[in-house]
């Protein structure tokens, strides 16, 4: 079963933004998908307590015990939301069952210098085992401004796929507010947002060898 696990340890990047439109572009998909959220906040789970029932299906968690926690039977996809701060036997505890990292990152530079470190800890973490694959994602970009143009040459240096570059809109508040994903209304309404998933979304579906890509 893929694990896909949105993380960086700065808060207030997007995480949970990124991990419910993944899970609902995989549902929309026709994949079993499950959201799992990791995260103290449970800003995740309070958005999939929101999403209404006729809208293709994003399972939680399910609750074995008041302690244990499981992925729901006949699930094929799972995300995993993580907190701010994930790092140390947590963050190698996640490392081990994900297929695939997706990174958000603001344009900011206390964003590029965390995720700097964040990715360098990652691959230092990965040289122990399996490896899973890691993309970036700009959030809340600003097209043509200086802050985008730092943001690319950042990425240069860190060698890895920068996978989608998000704008800056309302338009993933508004849908959050109601349990909801780019891909539960109408495409007309998010074309240019939808524009900015393809190469993202081509990422995630894609079977790539275990390993940065």
């Amino acid at each position: 079963m893929p694990v896909i696990l949105v993380a960086n340890p700065k808060g207030g990047v997007g995480k949970s933004t990124l991990a419910s439109n993944i899970a609902g572009f995989l549902a929309h998909r026709g994949h079993a998908v499950m959201l799992g959220d990791i995260d103290r906040q449970q800003s995740s789970a309070r958005w999939l307590a929101q999403r209404p029932a006729a809208l293709p299906a994003i399972h939680g968690w399910a609750l074995e015990s008041t302690e244990q926690l499981r992925t729901p039977k006949g699930v094929s996809h799972a995300v995993l939301d993580t907190p701010a701060g994930l790092h140390g036997k947590k963050l190698a505890q996640a490392l081990k069952v994900a297929d695939r990292v997706v990174v958000p990152l603001q344009p900011s530079l206390f964003d590029i210098q965390a995720t700097f470190d964040f990715v360098k800890g990652l691959r230092e973490m990965a040289k122990d085992g399996r490896a899973p694959a890691i993309g970036l994602v700009a959030m809340r970009v600003r097209e043509g401004t200086l802050s985008q143009q730092q943001l690319h040459q950042f990425i240069e240096q860190l060698g890895l796929p920068l996978l989608a570059e998000l704008r800056d809109t309302q338009n993933y508040v508004q849908l959050a507010a109601r349990g909801l994903t780019l891909w539960d209304i109408a495409p007309g309404r998010v074309t240019r947002d939808l524009a900015q998933w393809e190469r993202l979304s081509a990422w995630l579906e894609r079977a790539a060898p275990v390993g940065a890509e």
